[in-house]
């Protein structure tokens, strides 16, 4: 009789959803950074200098300094140059402003590994309650850099992975920049789902993941994501909003089903779901129409096809796709005057375009350097509320978390 092999913690616990990525993805040192673009602009504040043979040999961490350059703003030049010297926590919030600047830095391994001998985790904890503080400000660069600070220290820290994303969030939010914008919003959905994919019971990764599928119009992603919510979450008043949002997303999630067998070639069954809801609240849903046009296309019905590719076009007129799905029916059917209509129509639109998109690149671009250039005004403030320690796998514990100029 084989020996029955014993559950992990999640697994007793029903948790099946576990998820490992490569460090290349969840290690914020080596991962892309999308947005330390515009964080850069502060490394100009610093330079650099190195320990003295006499300050190695009194610190603890004497052994991981040697040769490693020390991140100083100007006004600390005068301290470390003199007799008095400058204090440990001023040289340690200063490597986090290097590290959250640019996780890529070559130097940002040592400067883990010295914090890490000199503070273990009550540094990092306090990087974390640092940019919690400025996130309260409005200060969100600063509160940004405090969290990518903390992820160097530990990649899989729940509390700065929930409070970068928060903070993504907020930034992305709260700009019209089409390329900041995109930037942000990828970087605050990767870190929800990698922490929900680390913290499978943190029920807040789930609830703000939820939201940024349902923006994209993932609508399946976002029912399945909110019933993971509902399963962890003891929040009545959050659970009560996230049961009403899944009511209303009934419609969507079938919707999405029909798009997703016509997509797959399941053109009747795509039909049978999309039908009924051209008489629902949903039938001003231009995607509706193109679809089951699609769907009647495929299966020889061309007169349905036609009117529902003419129903998209009465709801989004410069919808591409669609043109080149009546394009196709014209030129079997041999109306060589519609075909034209549609092809001289395409073109028209491509041309209009391309040159909009060409000037309007220029604006991003130009206002994008502005924004890597300049040190942005502080935004609404943002309230990241306590992580609590029951949510967290293997823990019961509280601690209390201190700022960085706490001892």
């Amino acid at each position: 009789m084989t020996e029955k092999k014993k559950k992990t913690l999640a697994q007793s616990m029903g948790i099946t959803r576990t998820v490992i990525r490569d460090p290349e993805e969840s290690d914020i040192q080596l991962r892309e950074d999308r947005i330390g673009r515009y964080f850069k602009k502060y490394l100009n504040k610093f330079v650099f200098d190195e320990f003295s043979p006499k300050f190695m040999e009194q610190s603890k961490a004497g052994d991981l300094m040697k040769g490693v350059p020390i991140p100083l703003r100007k006004k600390d030049l005068k301290a470390f140059a003199g007799g008095e010297g400058l204090p440990m926590l001023v040289i340690a919030e200063n490597m986090t402003w290097v590290m959250g600047c640019d996780p890529h830095f070559k130097h940002t391994k040592d400067y883990v590994a010295i914090l890490s001998k000199l503070y273990n985790y009550k540094l990092y904890e306090g990087m974390m309650k640092e940019g919690r503080d400025a996130a309260e400000r409005g200060a969100m660069d600063d509160a940004c850099i405090h969290f990518r600070a903390a992820l160097c220290m530990k990649p899989d820290y729940l509390h700065a992975m929930y409070s970068y994303a928060r903070a993504c969030r907020a930034m992305y939010l709260n700009s019209r920049n089409e390329e900041y914008v995109g930037r942000f919003k990828a970087e605050a959905l990767d870190y929800f789902e990698l922490l929900t994919e680390t913290h499978p019971r943190f029920a807040q990764g789930f609830y703000y993941l939820g939201y940024a599928y349902l923006n994209m119009g993932l609508y399946i992603k976002a029912d399945l994501t909110w019933r993971e919510f509902l399963r962890f979450s003891r929040n009545g008043k959050d659970k009560k909003e996230i049961r009403t949002r899944l009511q209303q997303l009934q419609g969507p999630v079938q919707i999405e089903r029909g798009y997703n067998d016509v997509m797959s070639g399941r053109y009747e069954e795509g039909k049978a779901r999309l039908e009924p809801f051209l008489n629902s609240q949903f039938n001003s849903w231009w995607p509706l129409y193109y679809y089951l046009g699609v769907a009647y296309e495929m299966t020889g019905n061309k007169s349905q096809a036609v009117a529902s590719f003419k129903k998209v076009l009465t709801m989004n007129a410069s919808h591409l796709e669609t043109m080149k799905e009546l394009v196709a029916i014209y030129e079997q059917e041999g109306d060589r005057e519609n075909r034209r209509k549609y092809e001289k129509k395409m073109e028209l639109i491509r041309k209009t375009q391309e040159e909009d998109q060409k000037a309007f690149k220029k604006e991003i671009e130009e206002e994008d350097k502005r924004l890597q250039e300049q040190e942005p005004e502080n935004q609404e403030p943002e309230f990241i509320e306590d992580v609590k320690e029951e949510s967290e796998e293997g823990s019961g514990r509280k601690r209390k978390i201190r700022r960085l100029d706490k001892k």
